[in-house]
């Protein structure tokens, strides 16, 4: 298929619809539970009746024009619809944050009669939980190998010492460098996680808030975690002006998709910029924190600003790393975020997505927002050394909407990456957290090489699909059979970056 050219601007009309969860029982189920054990007030997102939807999006414009539709869209909806709405918070005394991204109002300490009260307005069209909670680790902490001779028998100096790591080499990332001459450059990567380590020399020189040794963090940075979220102490503090990982996780993860130089190549596409937002605290999220960062990168904003008046779509990044998964103990329904998934694929922003670690069984594809089978790429893991699937690797079909999960498998078992400190995990890290990277920098490669197909989600992730080496499963899940392909263990296969970049520049 030949690439698509933009054309003219043409008068785009919004469209609002009312979404089939607004019923007559507004209150979500998790809110419900907590409101049962509450002794006090709590936390909701108040998610507004009216949703702009994307149907008529022309899909041949360039990414900046439909950027730019995206969130003036959005953002008139949000300024129309939830005036009444506020200033009955702010008579009520609630403190209370806007969203545009999808129309909804974050509200702090609300009392059960005043969740009742708002649940009886024409304009609430559900109320869903928003708690702190603490909960297992997220999708990434380092994970038992299922080859535990193999972390003795691995000789990580002798490894690197040999050029790029044995998974940018499973992937043929490296052979995109050197026989296409293709490194990423031109692309920028947003990056949601625990924070990052800004200046760690594998990450440094990516950094877009880099302007030549001296520091902008204004467009390049945000962090939604203003407050406490989790039960314990924070290393890194609160409502940082520049990035910070409290956790270590997001620094691993970003390492794969950008890290490194010659002479230590760790990531995927190495002349990649990044952009970051930290969406946890200590690995620790909640609704509105993960939709913080989505509304940043949609049109990031500079700190202490208004994302409604102040964003710059076109400043967004190209594609998105998501390794996390936002669970009903998190006080997630499973749907509030497919508004979001729809707004940023109509602006043609990638979304990738880690599958979880939650296998080997069936439909363990279960936290949003992995299980949007139709609006996400999504990664599960294998070992690369053995070329199996990773036991913990979350399986599908989707518990959300029975679609296929994964879309493809990338290295996820030990994976050498930075770490804070200036360091890197010798021993590799574990997880679908740390396969996600791989697809985000292989698109990376892809949109350099061919700018054509920069915005174009649909037809980037079909060719990662397409180009995947074929892996058939041992396992019978849904209604793909052992020999299937695609199937709901590996997807359509192990990613294949050379074959990815070449089947792009053909389009």
């Amino acid at each position: 298929m030949n690439g698509f050219k933009a054309v003219c601007l043409i008068l785009i009309w919004s469209f609002v619809s009312t979404p089939s969860w607004a019923g007559s029982n507004k209150i979500g189920v998790q809110l419900s539970k907590i409101l049962r054990k509450a002794r006090g007030p709590v936390n909701a997102l108040i998610i507004m009746r009216e949703q702009t939807k994307f149907e008529d999006i022309d899909y041949r414009l360039s990414k900046e024009v439909r950027g730019r539709i995206v969130y003036d869209r959005l953002r008139q909806r949000a300024m129309a619809s939830q005036t009444s709405l506020i200033t009955y918070l702010e008579a009520e005394k609630i403190s209370y944050k806007q969203f545009h991204i999808i129309n909804a109002i974050a509200v702090e300490r609300v009392f059960p009669a005043q969740l009742e009260a708002l649940s009886m307005r024409e304009d609430v069209g559900k109320i869903v939980a928003d708690p702190p909670f603490s909960r297992p680790p997220l999708p990434g902490v380092p994970f038992p190998s299922d080859d535990p001779i193999g972390i003795k028998t691995f000789d990580f100096n002798q490894s690197i010492a040999a050029g790029p790591g044995e998974n940018i080499r499973f992937t043929q990332a490296d052979r995109v460098w050197k026989e296409l001459g293709v490194r990423g450059r031109g692309i920028v990567i947003g990056a949601q996680d625990t924070g990052y380590q800004f200046n760690h020399p594998a990450l440094v020189e990516k950094y877009r808030g880099n302007l030549g040794g001296q520091f902008d963090h204004r467009y390049a940075w945000h962090d939604s975690i203003r407050k406490p979220v989790n039960n314990k102490p924070n290393k890194c503090g609160y409502n940082l002006k520049a990035p910070c990982d409290d956790d270590q996780h997001g620094t691993h993860t970003l390492g794969t998709i950008l890290g490194g130089d010659e002479n230590l190549p760790i990531g995927m596409a190495p002349e990649a910029q990044w952009i970051g937002c930290r969406n946890m605290d200590g690995g620790v999220g909640r609704p509105s924190t993960y939709i913080e960062c989505f509304e940043f990168f949609l049109a990031p904003y500079p700190q202490g600003g208004n994302a409604l008046t102040q964003g710059k779509p076109e400043l967004a990044p190209h594609i998105l790393n998501n390794s996390w998964g936002c669970p009903k103990d998190e006080g997630c329904e499973g749907w509030e975020m497919m508004p979001v998934m729809e707004a940023l694929n109509a602006a043609g922003i990638m979304v990738v997505v880690s599958a979880g670690n939650e296998g080997p069984g069936c439909s363990t594809i279960s936290s949003q927002p992995a299980h949007f089978s139709l609006l996400t790429l999504t990664v599960g893991a294998l070992d690369h050394r053995n070329g199996k699937i990773a036991s913990f690797s979350s399986r599908g079909p989707s518990a959300f909407d029975g679609g296929l999960g994964p879309h493809v498998t990338a290295p996820g078992v030990r994976v050498y990456s930075s770490i804070p400190g200036n360091g890197y995990s010798e021993n590799g890290w574990s997880g679908t957290s740390m396969a996600g990277p791989h697809v985000v920098g292989q698109i990376a490669l892809m949109w350099s090489a061919n700018p054509k197909l920069i915005g174009n989600t649909a037809i980037s992730a079909e060719l990662v699909r397409k180009t995947a080496a074929p892996k058939v499963s041992t396992e019978n899940c849904g209604s793909t059979t052992a020999a299937t392909v695609p199937n709901n263990a590996y997807g359509f296969g192990s990613i294949d970056a050379l074959a990815s970049v070449k089947a792009a520049l053909l389009n």
